[in-house]
């Protein structure tokens, strides 16, 4: 019998509203009894409680890492939303700060939704956020800090020229899709301030863009920095850029040789960027390929990951991503039951690929400080077909665990059909449980001692009649689960390609696991899927177990592998 927790709901009391704000008071406190918190997470950032998504504008700020993110304050449904405030030595350990923004005047009445922090010259942060006002009108707004000597950054004022920005009818703005302000660069033509913010009009998604000489007033241009035909509302855009010759990462203001830029949109659930350049002349971005314009070309992840949002960390020189994993239920009624919904996937690294055609990504090097003494390592060892083998001495709840394999041979990979377009279809109807060629082989985490359940992280290698090979990425969820109703809960497949020759290289593979969710990043950060699961008393806790496995026709070889038990992090 499962044990269980007494969470305490405020009741909440509007009592008056005066200058349009909202005045609550806690009347009362009603007790309900909770399932243990299984699924929370031990090293990934989530509150203690209530509602979280967006990330908004991380920064560094007089040595402290910042992070601001979308929260409920009152519920672990959305709604109410004001922006969540913690602070970090690291990126790994955080610390909880009031919210930096609440709703408090007319034009954020019904909430202080996304945006970006931005620092501006001499060292001064600065926020810029969507607001909706009484009618639902999606307005830009700004707030500073109050006091600049505290590195916490306690206190944050809003400026009373809000709203900078407000729909524009001339321009046949959408008060209802116009939101979520990008960091701010400076273009050198004129030294003025840019930032983009996300529209639709019909179906075309735009990123508007806007310039200053204050950081106050703000006048739209002429066209629009980016926009493509048929592509859905932009949500959450970011633009930044990356070089082309190093890993290291770049101010948002950085322009010259040797640099592109990177347009990225949230769009239907996924978020798509596409490689380009940046003319500060005519303040347009220009893709290098069209046909891997925003949603037809790359993902940051390929699995439940949303509205994400780098900065550049000047302490270290890198681009740093953060980005919204949801919960994978869809009876909203257990994220109420268990008090909290919504985490951030591991901060990553982001820079470009040496070939420039696609960024890398991986996790932050500060994770590994979590590792534990004496992972479980393998050299050389041949994985046999049909196998499935335990690592051992692993806490298999919390893991980190890197491992290559090779093919021996690729005569017996499947044909790869000819109306195939669709990796993750590919992968639903090629899952972990069909028997292959050359694959499946990988991992499957959180699984059960009867392998009634089990997450599978795996590859799988075709043949196309031109005997040049794909290789699939996917993550199937489709056995994460006995929960029932089977209906309560999402259990997607997902899948990709990776973009590796299995005849020259090493198909490298490191997962983060963490109670409930399963980061991947294959090929050394070419692809990632991320997946929430929530399996039953059978693969919680001392229930759970991590195995390799190989459901192909031949061998292949394990190059390496390391896995490491995971300690927690401090977030409190």
């Amino acid at each position: 019998m499962a044990n269980y927790l007494r969470l305490y709901i405020p009741v909440l009391i509007l009592i008056s509203i005066h200058g349009y704000g909202i005045w609550l008071f806690e009347a009362a406190s009603h007790e309900i009894e909770t399932p243990d918190q299984i699924y929370r997470t031990a090293f990934h950032f989530q509150p203690a409680k209530y509602w979280m998504n967006d990330p908004n504008g991380p920064m560094i700020y007089m040595g402290i890492y910042h992070f601001f993110y979308q929260y409920n304050p009152y519920d672990a449904q959305f709604g109410n939303i004001v922006w969540g405030h913690s602070t970090s030595t690291d990126l790994v350990n955080w610390t909880p700060q009031p919210p930096a923004l609440l709703r408090s005047e007319p034009y954020d009445f019904k909430g202080c939704f996304s945006g970006s922090t931005t620092i501006l010259s001499g060292g001064k942060p600065a926020i810029l956020y969507t607001g909706v006002d009484f009618s639902d009108i999606q307005v830009q707004n700004l707030a500073v800090p109050k006091n600049l000597l505290d590195p916490y950054l306690i206190e944050w004022v809003k400026s009373p020229y809000n709203p900078l920005i407000t729909p524009n009818s001339v321009n046949k703005i959408d008060g209802q899709n116009f939101r979520d302000p990008t960091t701010a660069w400076l273009n050198p033509t004129d030294g003025n301030w840019r930032m983009v913010v996300g529209k639709k009009k019909n179906d075309t998604g735009i990123g508007l863009l806007y310039r200053s000489k204050n950081f106050i007033n703000w006048i739209q241009t002429e066209q629009p920095l980016h926009f493509l035909n048929n592509s859905g509302m932009w949500e959450c855009p970011d633009f930044f850029p990356v070089s082309t010759i190093s890993q290291i990462g770049l101010d948002t203001s950085i322009m010259g040789p040797n640099i592109k830029h990177i347009f990225k949109a949230s769009v239907a659930n996924s978020d798509y960027y596409t490689i380009g350049i940046y003319n500060p002349n005519k303040d347009i971005f220009i893709p290098d390929n069209e046909s891997l314009d925003i949603g037809l070309g790359f993902r940051y992840d390929y699995g439940k990951y949303y509205a994400s949002k780098t900065f550049f960390d000047s302490a270290t020189n890198r681009r740093i991503l953060f980005g919204w994993v949801n919960e994978s239920v869809n009876n909203l009624d257990i994220n109420s039951i268990r008090g909290w919904a919504g985490l951030q996937g591991i901060p990553r690294r982001i820079w470009l690929q040496k070939s420039g055609n696609q960024l890398l990504q991986w996790p932050i090097v500060e994770i590994e400080k979590l590792r534990m003494n004496n992972p479980v390592v393998e050299g050389n060892t041949v994985l046999m077909a049909g196998s499935v083998r335990e690592l051992s001495r692993v806490t298999t709840t919390q893991a980190d665990v890197e491992i290559s394999f090779a093919a021996k041979t690729l005569e017996k990979a499947e044909i790869w059909e000819a109306n195939w377009t669709n990796p993750q279809e590919v992968c639903s109807i090629k899952g972990a449980s069909v028997k292959g060629g050359i694959g499946p082989f990988g991992l499957l985490v959180l699984a059960s001692d009867d392998m009634q359940e089990y997450t599978a992280i795996f590859f799988r290698i075709f043949k196309r009649e031109n005997n040049n090979f794909i290789v699939l990425m996917c993550s199937d969820q489709s056995r994460s689960s006995l929960h029932l109703p089977s209906s309560d809960y999402d259990k997607t497949t997902y899948g990709a390609f990776l973009n590796v020759d299995p005849v020259l290289e090493k198909l490298s593979l490191r997962t983060l696991i963490d109670h409930s969710i399963v980061e991947s990043f294959g090929g050394e950060g070419k692809t990632l899927i991320t997946a929430r699961v929530y399996p039953t008393n059978l693969a919680v806790d001392g229930g759970t177990h991590l195995y390799v496995f190989n459901n192909g026709s031949e061998n292949v070889d394990i190059l390496g592998l390391t896995a490491w038990s995971m300690k927690s992090a401090q977030i409190n």
